[in-house]
């Protein structure tokens, strides 16, 4: 049979519907494409030792749209607390802790904010941050509890809350340790095959007071490594305690034993001070602003590189370290304040803390001993004392500004070095054991002006009378 030859328009349309089908065919086959990542909730729990704390961060979109409360990105301060009270009840119907046996929780839903946030793929967002304080009743364990939480996610179903502890005391986790981040304990989300939200089972591990001691004498170590402020207030005060001062100047030094004392009187009395004042913060439970406390802190540095080059209260450094002390205490005070122990948990955490910090600052004070002692034996020892000093004084200044409100590169450099601690032990140590193998290869009085005789010289003879 013969068939007619297919004409160039036919052949066209065949082409054109070809093309068409297989496109099709390949979108219809193809997954569909991902939609862009969409932030989920937080809820940050602080177990107490009667109560938990719960933060509940929520991306501002999502949980308008549940709520239908008009939130969006031009939302200000403002308006946010004009609706503070459709936020809260919107809450407190959707967040019902219970005991393991079904026993409401009370709920107290607290301070709210708003603020911008990222997380990994979504890009900058705009969050809703609420306080809420849940309450047991009498029997329930702070420790085992059921957690209904349903705030966005029975609205839109591919929310998710992450639910992490960020601090329990009894388990040895506080708030500003920096070896522990927060603790996931669970997810909520809804089950896509039934439709329903699962209550969280929160099953924390047991606790203990030692366990909360030894993390806050843990903190207290990491507090003092990283506040390069206050141990360069100490180390300034104890540089000029080898020398002796005349009139407004240091001249000569004086004697090992007598720079020891000084040395050991001075580190005392600022011990004495910042733990004095550390105790009357924490259990007074004042609330103590923190830049005039950074500021003085600051303030206390310039002085002490100024008396490093000018004795302005030679003899007395114990004293001036005890009265700065106080200052310095207070800063301390301010972690704990954060923490909201009970009265137990804070008697345990101050003496834990300060442990903490005085042992640290022993081990550093003995390490940089060796270098006090040998510095006042080299032969440029007072320009190597003005140039640390000055360069002190410049970092302190840098601080002040910008604890007044003025930041500057010169403060973030000196904020940064507290991210170096093993840097900053290892040449501790490094330059004592250097110190100290110099002291005992050059005795007294070698390296020091003193003049020296040559080894063939004949000694003097004197006049026969």
């Amino acid at each position: 049979m013969n068939r007619s030859p297919l004409s160039l328009s036919s052949a066209l349309r065949m082409a054109v519907g070809s093309a068409v089908a297989v496109l099709a065919a390949l979108l219809l086959a193809a997954p569909p494409a991902a939609a862009h990542p969409m932030p989920h909730s937080v809820l940050l729990l602080d177990v107490h030792e009667a109560s938990v704390t719960a933060e509940l961060d929520l991306p501002l979109g999502d949980f308008s749209r549940a709520s239908g409360i008009a939130l969006d990105d031009t939302t200000t301060a403002g308006q946010l607390s004009a609706r503070a009270p459709a936020v809260r009840r919107y809450l407190a119907a959707h967040l019902h802790p219970t005991t393991r046996d079904g026993k409401a929780w009370a709920v107290t839903i607290g301070a709210m904010a708003l603020s911008r946030a990222e997380q990994t793929s979504t890009g900058v967002y705009r969050e809703l941050t609420v306080r809420a304080t849940l309450t047991p009743p009498p029997g329930g364990d702070v420790r085992r509890f059921v957690l209904d939480y349903d705030a966005i996610v029975h609205q839109v179903v591919t929310h998710t809350v992450l639910v992490s502890v960020r601090q329990d005391w009894a388990a040895g986790k506080v708030a500003g340790d920096g070896r522990n981040g927060a603790a996931q304990v669970g997810v909520i989300g809804i089950d896509t095959r039934s439709m329903t939200i699962a209550p969280l089972t929160v099953d924390l591990a047991g606790g203990s007071v030692w366990s909360g001691t030894y993390a806050m004498f843990r903190l207290g170590a990491e507090h003092i490594l990283e506040g390069t402020d206050h141990l360069l207030f100490l180390l300034i005060l104890l540089l000029p305690a080898p020398l002796r001062a005349t009139g407004n100047r240091w001249r000569g030094t004086v004697g090992t034993r007598t720079a020891l004392g000084r040395i050991a009187r001075t580190t005392l009395a600022f011990t004495l001070g910042h733990s004095l004042a550390l105790a009357v913060s924490a259990f007074g439970r004042l609330d103590i602003p923190a830049q005039p406390v950074e500021a003085f802190i600051a303030f206390s540095i310039l002085v002490g590189a100024v008396h490093a080059v000018r004795p302005l209260f030679p003899g007395r450094e114990a004293v001036i370290a005890g009265v700065f002390g106080l200052g310095h205490g207070l800063a301390f005070s301010l972690t704990l304040a954060e923490m909201k122990l009970s009265t137990t948990q804070l008697t345990l955490s101050l003496a834990g803390f300060n442990l903490g910090i005085e042992c640290i600052q022993l081990v550093l004070v003995l390490l940089a001993l060796p270098s006090l002692i040998c510095l006042v034996r080299l032969r440029r020892h007072s320009a190597v004392r003005t140039a640390g000093a000055l360069l002190t004084a410049g970092l302190a200044l840098g601080w002040l500004l910008d604890r007044l409100g003025l930041p500057n590169p010169v403060a973030r450099t000196a904020d940064s070095a507290g991210t170096h601690t093993s840097q900053l032990l290892l040449a501790l140590a490094v330059t004592a054991l250097l110190a100290t193998l110099w002291m005992i290869t050059h005795p007294r009085g070698e390296g020091s002006g003193a003049p020296r005789r040559h080894p063939y010289a004949r000694p003097a003879v004197q006049d026969q009378p």
